[in-house]
């Protein structure tokens, strides 16, 4: 049965010892997105060869506006994941060299990835939007 113990009786008996404070791990935080720079390069190149491509090909002073507010959106969309990857806590994780890239691939939700797999599915967006300008671009030349 459980016995009644008052307070006197469990500090004669009780081993007490202070334990010095934890010592405080600091994590690693990877925000490389495991990714060379050239392919973070190209696919904001092509954002803004797309803008570039429509500006000037249907060029006219009320379209300046337009294609100065979608530069900005998309240089804040990627100029923010840059800065992000610069925040504290310092990190000794820099991205991949494209031939390391090339050598391990990525890991992804669905598991290890080539290189050129990861680099279609990367840019394949990116790509498609500005032949779909260049189309757009050679439609209205021809029409």
């Amino acid at each position: 049965m459980a016995e009644q113990l008052t307070r006197e009786q469990i500090a004669r008996t009780a081993d007490i010892r202070i334990a010095p404070p934890a010592l405080v791990r600091r994590t690693i935080v990877d925000r490389t997105f495991e990714l060379p720079k050239g392919l973070y390069v190209a696919t904001v190149g092509l954002y803004l060869g797309f803008i570039a491509l429509m500006g000037l090909s249907f060029s006219h002073p009320e379209m300046i506006i337009p294609v100065a507010i979608f530069t900005v959106f998309v240089v804040g969309a990627f100029g923010l994941p840059t800065v992000w990857t610069r925040l504290a806590p310092e990190t000794p994780s820099k991205s991949k060299s494209w031939a390391r890239f090339r050598q391990e691939g990525i890991m992804t939700a669905y598991g290890r990835t080539s290189a050129r797999d990861a680099t279609v599915q990367v840019l394949i967006l990116p790509v498609l939007i500005f032949v779909w300008g260049v189309v757009a671009v050679t439609i209205a030349a021809l029409v």
